[in-house]
This record gives structure tokens, sequence and C-alpha cells, in this order.
């Protein structure tokens, strides 16, 4: 029980495991610490993971932080909480974030985020059933970045970000193997366009996240697992119908930069997997021996949000899985209210699937909330 939890933790958690998926001929693209593809706040959450190109919101600091320079408030705090895979019983898995933002003047910004993800408490045992002791492993990052204004209708934001993931530590069962957390870097980059000075009309973003090193759970240094660098394209339109009413629609597509992970059985194309260099995996995973199709491995969002007087939102949206990243499809609903300089977001994912096919993430809800100053 102990190999399979610590293959399904080093292999990037996912839920699909690689042998029946090389049944199926789909190429899984596999990494180490997969909740930095969860979306932690609520706005996105109920848009479907929508937010790239969407109106700027203090949650931005979590995904495209080109938009912060153009915030009204001149800084914010804010914090989200989400229970993860509750619709499995699971009651001490979540994801918690917080984030700071402070405008320098009216054309740049700085941020800071911390997002904490716990696995739980986990408890081993050998072949025999013999317990072994448990561990709590967690994971979490830390930003830190910069946006400015390159024009009138297009800013820039980076950031620099740590990671660190302690999953197992320590040798099991007197194996020559000595885990370890897993520590390493990356930055982001993005990029905003809006049409108008007011919002009105078009807006776009773009996004490359995880651009980083690669990450070691043990004393065995060959084997360094890629985190997820992705890149995403965002589109939206807001319509404002009067000084109280406006909506928004938007699209966001991602697809994740990382070569696909060989079959179990090719001892080769294994050891080529992990030689790859980082800046070469990320054009290795548009090729076809290293990763899936152009087509494959996309992630999808759709969401539309209502907003009346600033004060009180509506929001709908769909998620779309490609069978290689996790075949997640479901919708979302979602709704906040701001009060002075208090705004409150929920958002929920509506089940889907019934028995064994059932989702996961159903009935999954995420709470945050904002204080603007």
């Amino acid at each position: 029980m102990w190999k399979k939890a610590v293959v399904l933790f080093l292999v990037g958690g996912c839920l699909l495991s690689v042998q029946s998926s090389a049944q199926n001929n789909i190429k899984i693209q596999s990494t180490a610490v997969p909740f930095m593809l969860i979306s932690p706040d609520a706005r996105s959450g109920g848009m479907g993971n929508l937010s790239i190109a969407m109106t700027p919101e203090a949650n931005d600091l979590f995904g495209n932080t080109a938009k912060l320079p153009l915030m009204k408030e001149k800084s914010g705090f804010l914090i989200n909480y989400t229970p993860w895979l509750k619709d499995l019983g699971l009651n001490d898995v979540y994801l918690a974030s917080m984030g700071y933002y402070k405008k320098l003047d009216d054309r740049s910004a700085i941020n800071s985020s911390l997002r904490f993800f716990s696995l739980g408490n986990i408890t081993f045992s050998d072949e025999n059933g013999t317990e072994l002791p448990s561990t709590k492993p967690s994971e979490f990052s830390f930003d830190f970045g910069y946006s400015f204004l390159l024009s009138d209708q297009f800013s820039f934001g980076t950031s620099l970000r740590y990671i660190h993931s302690k999953l197992v530590q320590g040798s099991l069962l007197n194996s020559n193997i000595n885990y370890r957390a897993g520590n390493t870097l990356s930055a982001d980059v993005s990029l905003f366009y809006k049409q108008n000075e007011n919002m009105e009309g078009f807006h776009g973003g773009l996004v490359l996240s995880n651009l980083g090193g690669k990450i070691s759970y043990s004393n065995e240094t060959t084997n360094k697992y890629f985190i997820p660098a992705n890149i995403g394209i965002g589109l939206a339109y807001l319509n404002k119908f009067d000084k109280e009413n406006s909506l928004e629609f938007g699209v966001d597509v991602n697809r994740l930069l990382v070569p696909a992970y060989p079959t179990i059985n090719s001892n080769g194309e294994r050891d080529q997997y992990f030689s790859q260099s980082v800046v070469s995996s990320w054009f290795n995973s548009f090729s076809s021996k290293y990763g899936p199709s152009m087509g494959e491995s996309l992630r999808a969002s759709i969401g539309i949000e209502y907003n009346y007087i600033n004060q009180f939102y509506l929001r709908g949206g769909y998620l779309y899985e490609d069978q290689s990243r996790g075949n997640g499809q479901y919708f979302t609903l979602g709704t906040s209210f701001q009060y002075l300089n208090n705004k409150f977001n929920i958002s929920y994912l509506v089940p889907s699937g019934g028995g064994l096919s059932r989702n996961p993430l159903s009935n999954t809800l995420r709470f945050g909330s904002i204080f603007y100053f």
C-alpha cells in the first residue's frame, strides 16, 4: 500500500493511472505539485476556473497579475478556502490561500500571495498489512510579483515563486531510498489588453505560469519531476447596459508545457523523459514523440458574470478537460456581494456523473473574502 501511495504522490497525484491510460493510448502529462493548477479563488471557481481576460479583481494575483495596476482600489488583502475532494468523504484535504496587492502609483503595483495545500493524514502499511507511522503531507507556494502599464491598452506582470512539497520523509521499510521534501523556484509572465478605458468591450490575456526548475523527492537525483508549466490564453467581452447593470462573457484555453510521462514498460523512453532539460521540455510538449497532439491536453473554460452596481454578482461557467489532463467536465455556479470595502465570494461545483463515474469534485465549495483599503 505504501508503494502505491508514494508512486501516486511522486508522479503528481493524478486520479488517472498510467497503466490504464496506456491501454487506451492516452498520453498523460503528469507533473509534481499539481495543486498549482487548482484555481484557489471563488470568483474564477464560479465561472469554470475562468480568469485570464475577465475584468480586474484582487484575486487576479493568483492568475493574471498584469491586471492589478488597473484596480480602482489602492490595495487589498484576501483569503480563500476550498475543501478538496469532499465528495469522497475526505475531511482533512483542503486548499487555503491568502494574498495582498498594493498600487505604487497609477501605473504599477506589487503583489504577494501564499497557497497551502493539505493532503490530510496518510497511514501507510507494508505488504503484510502492518501499519507504519502516519504522515501529513502538504505543499505550499509563496509568490512576489510586480506589474505595470505598458500603454493605455496593454499591461504586463511577472512573479517569482518558491514551491515547497513535503510528501514523504525518511526511508520506508529499510529502503535505500531516502525521501525528502522537494523545493524549486519558478516564475510567471502575464499580459493583459483592454479595448477601452472604461473596460467596456473586448479584453485579452496571456499567461505563462510555473516556468521553473524540476523537483526531486529523494536521493535518487536522476529522478527529477517537472512542475506544471502552462500556457493560457483568454478572451472576454463586457457589455454595460447602463450605469447599474453589466454582463461579461469569457473563454480561457490552457495547455500544459510538459512532456508526456512514458508507459511503464518503456525504459528507454523513461530515461529520455528524465534527461530532458526544462526549456527543451516546453517545446517537446508540442511534439508527437514526447507529448499529446495540439488538440489534446487542453483545458477550456467558458463563463459569464452579471454585475449589479458593483455590489452584487451572479456567475456561471463550464470547464472541459481532455482525457490526458484528467477528463474533468462540469458546470459551476457562483455569487458574491460587496458591502463597503469588503467583498465576499462563494462558488459551487455542480455534481455530475454517477456511481464509479461520478466526478470526485462534485459539490466542491470555494469561499473567499476581499478587504480593500
